[in-house]
């Protein structure tokens, strides 16, 4: 299906999930790219292993509560991640995205702190993408690290998190040379809520105006920072993701025609 979903003019990446459970071998990596045309970046979540910080029961089993003593260990993600891609996935490599799913007990200055250290030491010329998912982590202190290293904070809806549009109005919120960005679900909604409500995914069942007009915003402002910018959307957003996608293009379509977007089209895809 990788193969027949890259021919679809609006689909000009895609986003790796299955790497968050394990990072992919080397076999996968050059099965995905041999499905692939040129010049067509993948957006990958990294393994959890990584950016997990306590493990949780139900991923983990038999460590459930337990420290993760991986967290943000740049030695794994260059052995285990960095590499592997390297050697299999060539041009087709694009922004890793670090997940950092809720973390209790953490002040925002010692994530801030911990992610610089980590960032530090990894290869200048590889994109990064970190996803927070502790609203208080958006701060001050957490974009100066990622302007520092050029890596970007993806703009993420999710249930615990400020809409898109929050996100993105928040200052010096976009901190790389390009912007990703996350449809997941709607602030307030559970993950298993939206499974239940949404599958099998067969049309649009809730359609969200605000975080279409968000995704808007979000592509307007990196078209006029001249950037390029992944935007990722999922099943559990509205109900189907490529119709939520067909209706954003739609939106800047009708923007661009009224003269909303004027002087923007010459920016690379």
């Amino acid at each position: 299906m990788l193969e027949e979903y890259a021919q679809f003019p609006l689909f000009r990446t895609v986003g790796i999930d299955s790497s968050f459970y394990g990072p992919p071998t080397p076999a996968t990596l050059r099965r995905y790219a041999s499905f692939l045309p040129a010049e067509f970046p993948c957006v990958s979540k990294v393994w959890d292993r990584i950016t997990v910080h306590t493990f949780v029961k139900e991923r983990y089993p038999t460590k459930g509560g337990e420290p993760n003593p991986d967290f943000l260990d740049a030695d794994v993600f260059m052995k285990e991640v960095y590499e592997p891609y390297a050697q299999n996935f060539g041009g087709h490599t694009g922004p890793f995205v670090f997940e950092f799913q809720a973390i209790a007990r953490m002040a925002p200055q010692e994530f801030a702190d911990r992610l610089d250290r980590f960032l530090s030491q990894l290869p200048r010329e590889g994109q990064y993408g970190v996803e927070v998912r502790n609203s208080e982590f958006l701060s001050p202190s957490y974009l100066a690290v990622l302007r520092e290293h050029n890596v970007a904070h993806v703009f993420n809806a999710w249930t615990r998190m400020p809409s898109i549009g929050e996100q993105v109005v928040v200052p010096g919120a976009f901190t790389a040379p390009f912007v990703v960005a996350r449809a997941l679900l709607r602030p307030g909604r559970a993950y298993a809520e939206a499974v239940e409500a949404f599958a099998p995914y067969d049309r649009i069942r809730e359609p969200n105006p605000q975080l279409r007009g968000d995704l808007v915003e979000l592509i307007r402002r990196a078209l006029a920072l001249r950037i390029p910018a992944y935007v990722l959307v999922n099943n559990r957003a509205e109900g189907n993701a490529p119709l939520t996608i067909a209706a954003v293009a739609g939106l800047l379509v009708a923007g661009s025609d009224s003269g909303e977007t004027k002087g923007e089209r010459a920016v690379p895809d």
